[in-house]
């Protein structure tokens, strides 16, 4: 069984299409959404596992391609800077997994990686720019 976390971008033209169905129906791939954040006529992105063979995931991915989808390896980790933190809880408004959140009664915004799921939606979110996304290699598909 091969398996990969990508982080998948999706035009306007493709939002609306069962693409990831597809991935399940026509090349046995299995898939864990972790993320998301697509609208009906906007482009949207998608954090997601897929698992299967290494010869299906090869040919799902060249689907993915095909549909004018970008796929790269979610191969980054995000980070904190924890010298320019002000603790202002502006990226726990924007966490879907509860990854940051805030410590009370202390106010003072954690961190807890194990939870991330790489969306990246804290890092514009960050006024003094703390969370940062750090790439641990850069092969992309």
């Amino acid at each position: 069984m091969y398996s990969k976390i990508l982080r998948l971008h999706f035009p306007k033209s493709e939002v609306e299409k069962p693409i990831v169905c597809n991935l399940a129906r026509n090349y046995d791939l299995i898939f864990t959404i972790l993320n998301a954040g697509i609208l009906p006529r906007r482009e949207g992105f998608m954090v997601m596992e897929l698992s299967g063979t290494r010869k299906n995931f090869d040919k799902g991915i060249n689907y993915l391609k095909s549909q004018g989808i970008d796929v790269q390896n979610a191969s980054q980790e995000i980070k904190r800077d924890d010298t320019i933190c002000n603790h202002c809880g502006s990226c726990t408004a924007v966490c879907p997994t509860e990854a940051l959140f805030i410590k009370r009664p202390e106010m003072e915004v954690l961190f807890d990686q194990a939870k991330c799921s790489i969306c990246q939606l804290c890092v514009p979110a960050c006024p003094p720019r703390a969370m940062k996304v750090r790439a641990l290699n850069q092969t992309f598909f």
